[in-house]
């Protein structure tokens, strides 16, 4: 049996502002009531306050804002709003003042209170409804009430639409003729006010401007009303995003940020300024300017192209010491934030020993990094693939790998009895499918005897039979003019016994700027080696080593 005492309008009951959709029966369209006394049971008195030293308040320039007026006049109001005093409230002794931190029954910090909202429950005023904002015993340094609204409301169409007007319903009535609640706001959010409450009766906005669009977000996240901030999430989504826009939405305040219903938004931003500066090395002027949360966002995506994970960590150093001169909180920056963006395990090995040495990082940050990046690349390949998959769904992609310009290798470095190192490279099949006709791909450098080499992968034409095949060249990196002697060996694993076989031995004296290979490494026709039945693919993946030795 249904408990009687239950509240038809109780948020903890009831199932509130499911998705929005204006054409679902749960979301009825109560337009024709708002301000109407005939349908309304209580009296809304907005006072609003002044706010900004413009001569030109917001509501008169609202609608021709550009995005970058906006969020300065936003900032400088938080600013200006900060250095404001309490109102002088003790000329109404009989007014129940109740801030919005005081409706909420449970004792919860509430976040976004970053301007001032006063609700009070008082006694129906029997004269002007102005009189108080020129009352004298106010302070006269206190933000003055320049306007006074007063709206029919229904107490069970905002309560059932905003938990925050249903606690102020609910908490604090000693009588029920006590009718008429006052919410004091400030001028700068009195457009977006009336447009919220609007939205609660008719669930739709007149405005479709960015600022405007965002000023109602705010206040819907201010006043608890989800299903607007759903909507106004939406229609910001329609509109053509731009960097400027896609930064304002990842710098809305951190309350907006974590609501559900916006998530979607910052989504969509995250992923329009990931597209426009996925070429990191050609924006890389314009990305150095950007802010933290911009940063984060590119830095985040999987499609980034670039060169190697180890360029992406310098660039994070280069970014954070521009932006953050002062040690501590770059050593902050990096741990909690930035740092996390880099995918250490797919860093070379010459460069994770730097990292240790990075006086940047905490140390025991840096080493914890580290070790994770070196346990990873000795995984067995199959565990490898079972780590990205299990993050692939998280937020966290530290072991999921971009698609960089030069392949990560896998080094393992001897030097007794001879100086030696074994490369190991891997290709996805659909990597070398992309390599027709004529492409060729590199992997990232790796040293032996302090000299820099690298493999590249090639689509070649075979000049003996005129068919494409598959190739693979060592070549040692441009560094003045030593001559370097090298034994050499290249092998695949092959089906079906998925050992690594020989291909190719050789010897080679490198100088610099010069490589060495076979531009038809399986001495078959590339629709043979690429083919579903190839033997040179396992699980979709080309598995290659070289062997280098220095001559002695």
């Amino acid at each position: 049996m249904k408990d009687q005492n239950l509240d038809l309008f109780d948020p903890r009951t009831a199932v509130m502002d499911p998705e929005y959709s204006p054409t679902r029966a749960r979301d009825p369209d109560f337009g024709f009531a708002f301000n109407d006394s005939n349908f309304s049971d209580r009296l809304l008195q907005i006072e609003i306050m002044a706010d900004s030293l413009d001569p030109q308040s917001d509501s008169d320039s609202f609608h021709s804002q550009s995005l970058a007026d906006w969020a300065r006049n936003r900032k400088r109001r938080r600013e200006d709003i900060k250095k404001e005093m309490a109102l002088d409230i003790t000329a109404c002794p009989e007014e129940q003042v109740i801030s919005c931190n005081q409706i909420e029954t449970e004792d919860v910090e509430n976040e976004n209170q970053d301007e001032s909202v006063v609700a009070m429950i008082e006694e129906p005023h029997s004269g002007d409804e102005a009189t108080n904002a020129d009352d004298s015993s106010w302070n006269f340094d206190s933000p003055r009430v320049v306007k006074v609204k007063t709206l029919h409301i229904s107490s069970p169409i905002l309560a059932a639409k905003s938990p925050f007007f249903y606690k102020l319903f609910s908490n604090g009535m000693r009588e029920s003729e006590q009718r008429q609640v006052t919410l004091r706001i400030n001028a700068s959010e009195e457009a977006a006010l009336m447009e919220l409450l609007n939205f609660m009766y008719s669930n739709t906005l007149t405005t479709n401007t960015a600022p405007a669009l965002l000023d109602v977000l705010m206040a819907a996240d201010k006043f608890e009303v989800a299903s607007c901030m759903r909507y106004c999430s939406r229609q910001l989504r329609n509109l053509p995003m731009t960097p400027e826009s896609a930064l304002l939405y990842l710098e809305l305040p951190s309350s907006v940020l974590m609501a559900e219903a916006v998530q979607p938004l910052t989504d969509a931003a995250e992923q329009f300024l990931a597209a426009r500066y996925k070429d990191i090395t050609k924006f890389q002027e314009e990305v150095m300017k950007l802010p933290l949360a911009g940063v984060e966002a590119i830095l985040s995506s999987d499609d980034l192209q670039v060169a190697s994970e180890d360029a992406v960590y310098d660039f994070v150093l280069k970014w954070t010491r521009t932006h953050y001169p002062q040690l501590e909180e770059r050593r902050e920056i990096l741990g909690s934030r930035l740092g996390r963006c880099i995918r250490f395990p797919f860093m070379s090995c010459r460069k994770l020993r730097k990292v240790l040495a990075c006086n940047d990082f905490d140390h025991d940050f840096a080493s914890k990094l580290v070790l994770e990046a070196l346990f990873y690349k000795a995984e067995a390949p199959h565990r490898q693939r079972t780590q990205a998959a299990e993050e692939s769904s998280s937020t966290s992609r530290r072991f999921v790998e971009r698609a960089y310009k030069y392949r990560p290798v896998k080094v393992v470095d001897f030097e007794l009895p001879r100086q030696q190192c074994v490369v190991y490279l891997d290709l996805k099949r659909e990597e070398c499918a992309n390599l027709f006709p004529s492409g060729r791909v590199y992997s990232q450098a790796f040293h032996l005897g302090g000299q820099g080499f690298f493999l590249s992968a090639h689509c070649n034409m075979d000049q003996q039979s005129s068919f494409h095949c598959f190739g693979l060249f060592l070549g040692m990196q441009e560094k003045g003019s030593v001559t370097f002697a090298v034994d050499y060996e290249f092998a695949a694993r092959t089906k079906p016994g998925e050992e690594y076989v020989s291909k190719y031995k050789g010897n080679y004296t490198f100088t610099g700027g010069k490589a060495v290979g076979y531009r038809n490494l399986f001495a078959i026709p590339w629709t043979s080696f690429i083919a579903e039945d190839s033997p040179y693919f396992t699980n979709g993946t080309l598995h290659l080593r070289a062997e280098l030795t220095i001559r002695s």
